[in-house]
């Protein structure tokens, strides 16, 4: 585990999406970052396609 710096403007959209979709600080970052992830591996994939792709592949993994 690490520590990340961002700016304070972030950190304030975090806070206020965090509330938003019920989830801790830290949490919503992880799942911006996760997202952002998907993005860049998968440049022609709309959100709702990468959030399909990543599910698909959890439930192959159980």
């Amino acid at each position: 585990m690490g520590i990340v710096k961002i700016s304070d403007e972030l950190h304030d959209e975090l806070r206020l999406a965090s509330q938003v979709m019920e989830r801790s600080i830290n949490a919503q970052a992880e799942f911006w970052m996760k997202v952002g992830r998907m993005a860049e591996l998968n440049r022609t994939l709309c959100f709702e396609e990468l959030i399909h792709h990543a599910l698909k592949e959890a439930r192959n993994l159980d």
